[in-house]
C-alpha cells in the first residue's frame, strides 16, 4: 500500500560532495570499505577455544547472569531459563541455539545510501571515540567538561575523515545541554552534519524512541521502511561482573523489535571486574554478551547483533584501567577467535591509557588497532580521539588516529602485494642493470604518485629540513589541520524539508520535557 502522499527524496550532489571530501585542509584517501585479507591470529588451540567455551557455558549453567530488566526476566522466564530473583541460569544448548539464529553478516544504510556498511565477514570498519565527558585540545591545554559546540566540531571530524565510517555515541558528552534534552540536540547535530550510520545510547526508553524517530526522519524513511532492515544501532555495556542493567536491556528490546543492530559489549577489566588471568576474562565476558544475544534472537530470530570485546586489565599498583597492553592485545585475539566459533561479527576498540596526544597515546592505540586487525574485528570502536582511558576527547588525538587508520587501509591493499610481470618488474630491473638507479625510469614514473602511501600528517623531512620549517611537533601540527578542517567544514546535503521536519520534532519533545531525570 501506497503512502498517501509523495515521500520527500533528499536533493542531489551527494556523490559531487563525497569526493571533494578532502578540500584543502588535506590529501586523503578516499571512502572505501576496508577488507582484511590477512588469516587472523589465533592464539588458542581447538582444545583452547573449547576451554574457554565450557568455561563460558559453565558460568551461564551453574553461576547464572543477573537480569535487572522485569521484561527481560519474564521473557528468559517463558523461554524455560532457571529464575531465582534476578539471577537467571542458561542451559547451553538452549543459548547455542539461540545464538545460531544470528546472522554472520548484514549491512546498516544510513540516510546516505553510499554509507552503507557491511558488518561482518572480512570487513573492518573504524568509528570515532564516543562517550568522555571531557575534552582537551592545544588551544585550551587542559581537559575540560565536554560542550555542544566541542561536540559538533568532534562530529565535523567524523564526518570529514574518510577512513571514520561510522559515528559513535556523542564524541564528548555536552554537558552543558541538560541531560532531558541532550540526546535530542546532539542527535540533530550529528545528523544534520554527519551523513554516516548514527547510534543511540540505550538510556531509557524515550532517548531510544526519540533517537529512532529523528534517523527516520533523517533518512525520509516510512515506519515500514525503517523497520524494514538496519538503519542505526546502538552498544551496551554488560555491568561486570555478571550483571545487565534496566535501561540498556530495555532499549535492545525496543531496538531489535524494529529491526535495528545491537552491539553487547561487556566492560570486563582482568584483576578488578574479571578474573586476573586473560582466559578467565575472555570467558566472563563471553558468558555476558552470549546470555543478551541469547535473549534478543529469542525475541526476535534473526535480529542483527555483535558480540563485542573491552577486556583489558587494571594497573595492580593503581587499579587504574590499562589499555593497549600486550594482555589486551592478546585477550582481543582471542576473542575474535571465539566470535568466529559462535559465528557473530566482532566489535573491539581503539584505546589507551595516556593523558595527552604524546608518544605514549600512539603506541597504546596502535597496539590496540593492530590487535583489531589481527583479531578479524569488524567494528573498532573509539577508534579515533581516545585519551585518558575514555575520559578525555581531543581533536589532536584523533587526526594523529586518522594517520594510522589510513596506514591500516593502505596496508590492505591488494596492490601492494600483487605479483604480476608489472609487479615483478623484472624489465625495470634490466632496464637499471648493474649500475644506476630506479628513479629516473619509466617503470618509477608511471607509479609516482600512487607507489607508496602519502601521509597527512607524519613529517618525512630530515631533522634539517623539519627545523628550518619550524620544528613543529607532531600534535602541534595535527591541531593546526584541526582547525583548518573545522573552519573549511561543508555540512552534507540534506533536503530542507527533513532539516525542517527534524528540528520541528525536537522543538516538540523538548516542550514535552524530553526524557525523565532526576534533577
Amino acid at each position: 500500500m501506497q503512502d498517501a502522499a509523495p515521500r520527500r527524496r533528499r536533493s542531489g550532489g551527494r556523490k559531487g560532495h563525497a569526493n571533494r571530501a578532502g578540500g584543502a585542509a588535506i590529501s586523503q584517501m578516499p571512502w572505501r570499505i576496508p577488507v582484511n585479507l590477512d588469516a587472523p591470529v589465533e592464539p588458542l588451540s581447538e582444545e583452547g577455544v573449547q576451554a574457554i567455551h565450557n568455561g563460558a557455558m559453565r558460568i551461564l549453567e551453574e553461576i547464572g547472569i543477573e537480569f535487572l530488566n522485569d521484561e527481560g526476566l519474564e521473557i528468559l522466564r517463558q523461554a524455560g531459563c532457571k529464575i531465582d530473583g534476578a539471577n537467571v541460569k542458561m542451559d547451553r544448548h538452549w543459548v547455542m541455539e539461540m545464538v545460531a539464529k544470528a546472522p554472520s553478516e548484514f549491512t546498516i544504510t544510513p540516510r546516505n545510501p553510499d554509507r552503507a556498511l557491511p558488518i561482518g565477514g572480512k570487513h573492518i570498519l573504524f568509528g570515532n571515540v564516543s562517550s568522555p565527558p571531557n575534552y582537551m585540545d592545544l588551544e585550551i591545554g587542559t581537559k575540560v567538561s565536554g560542550s555542544r559546540a566541542q561536540c559538533a566540531n568532534l562530529l565535523k571530524l567524523s564526518q570529514y575523515f574518510n577512513c571514520i565510517h561510522f559515528v559513535g555515541g556523542y564524541p564528548v558528552e555536552p554537558v552543558d545541554i541538560h541531560a532531558s534534552v541532550r540526546h535530542l540536540d546532539v542527535l540533530y547535530d550529528k545528523l544534520t552534519l554527519c551523513d554516516k550510520v548514527a547510534h543511540a545510547y540505550s538510556l531509557g526508553a524515550e532517548r531510544v524512541e526519540d533517537v529512532m524517530e529523528m534517523v527516520r526522519i533523517s533518512g525520509g524513511w516510512s515506519h515500514e521502511e525503517f523497520d524494514a532492515s538496519p538503519k542505526m544501532y546502538t552498544n551496551i555495556n554488560s555491568t561486570s561482573p555478571l550483571k545487565h542493567d534496566i535501561p540498556m536491556i530495555d532499549g535492545c528490546l525496543r531496538l531489535i523489535r524494529r529491526g535495528q543492530a545491537v552491539i553487547v559489549t561487556p566492560f570486563t577489566l582482568a584483576g578488578a571486574m574479571a578474573p586476573v588471568t586473560m582466559a578467565g576474562a575472555v570467558a566472563q565476558s563471553l558468558a555476558e554478551a552470549l546470555s543478551a544475544i541469547a535473549l534478543f534472537q529469542y525475541v526476535r530470530p534473526g535480529c542483527p547483533c555483535v558480540i563485542g570485546t573491552f577486556t583489558s586489565n587494571v594497573d595492580m599498583k593503581s587499579g587504574a584501567p590499562a589499555f593497549g597492553t600486550p594482555e589486551y592485545m592478546r585477550s582481543t585475539q582471542m576473542t575474535g577467535q571465539m566470535a568466529r566459533f559462535y559465528g557473530l561479527p566482532m566489535r573491539s576498540s581503539g584505546v589507551c591509557a595516556a593523558n595527552v596526544p604524546d608518544g605514549q597515546a600512539m603506541w597504546e592505540t596502535s597496539n590496540s588497532l593492530w590487535a583489531s586487525v589481527q583479531s578479524g574485528t569488524n567494528v573498532v570502536y573509539h577508534a579515533a580521539g581516545w585519551l585518558e582511558g575514555g575520559l578525555i576527547a581531543s581533536p589532536e588525538k584523533f587526526i594523529m588516529d586518522c594517520e594510522v587508520i589510513q596506514h591500516i587501509q593502505r596496508y590492505m591493499e591488494p596492490v601492494i602485494w600483487d605479483t604480476g610481470p608489472d609487479e615483478i618488474a623484472v624489465d625495470a630491473i634490466a632496464d637499471v642493470g648493474n649500475d644506476g638507479h630506479f628513479f629516473g625510469i619509466q617503470h618509477t614514473q608511471d607509479r609516482y604518485e600512487t607507489a607508496f602511501y602519502q601521509p597527512f600528517l607524519s613529517d618525512w623531512r630530515n631533522y634539517e629540513g623539519w627545523e628550518l620549517a619550524g620544528g613543529v611537533w607532531t600534535a602541534e601540527r595535527a591541531h593546526k589541520i584541526f582547525k583548518q578542517i573545522i573552519a573549511e567544514f561543508e555540512a552534507p546535503p540534506m533536503d530542507i524539508a527533513i532539516r525542517q521536519e527534524l528540528a520541528e520534532f525536537v522543538e516538540k519533545r523538548k516542550a514535552e520535557g524530553g526524557a525523565p531525570t532526576d534533577f
